[in-house]
């Protein structure tokens, strides 16, 4: 299917998306097949490389508040952080605790290439942090200390071997 969802091992999801310079009815499109691919997942948050497509957009969905952020800066950061269990649809199954920044200010535009600028704070910031990680080619696997990581690549590899063995007759 077009648009599937990218996993771990992809290496589109290392690498950092361009710059979006076109506010075309092709960019209005794509942001709303990620917000549908997004919730056909129950994701709170999809940037568009994890669907394999290199542009700097993502989409957020938190309290029934919908973003599409393209072009997406971290203007501010709090000092204050907080750890908190983080998923991927592109890691499906697999949360490990991450560190954030509990408070961000995201600028950048919305489909139709207008300014958009917002505070966040708690899970919103969050969110929007993890999607910004994936536009640079960073996964959250990369922002947790080395023994969660471990222990998450192991949970994924036997998970991956759970779905490769035919089930016996």
């Amino acid at each position: 299917m077009a648009n599937e969802i990218r996993t771990f091992g992809d290496p589109v999801l290392k690498s950092r998306a361009t710059p979006v310079k076109d506010f075309d009815e092709s960019l209005k499109r794509l942001s709303e097949d990620m917000f549908r691919i997004m919730r056909e997942n129950e994701g709170v948050g999809l940037a568009a490389n994890q669907i394999g497509r290199l542009k700097r957009i993502f989409v957020a969905s938190l309290d029934d508040e919908d973003y599409a952020i393209v072009n997406p800066k971290l203007e501010e950061r709090s000092e204050a952080t907080e750890k908190d269990v983080e998923g991927c649809l592109s890691v499906p199954g697999i949360g490990v605790e991450v560190e954030r920044p509990a408070a961000v200010t995201v600028t950048g535009q919305d489909p139709e290439g207008n300014p958009v600028r917002v505070a966040a704070e708690g899970r919103l910031a969050r969110i929007f942090q993890h999607e910004i990680d994936h536009l640079d080619g960073v996964l959250f696997l990369d922002r947790t200390d080395r023994g969660s990581r471990k222990r998450a690549m192991r949970e994924w590899r036997e998970r991956l071997l759970n779905e490769s063995t035919p089930a016996s007759a």
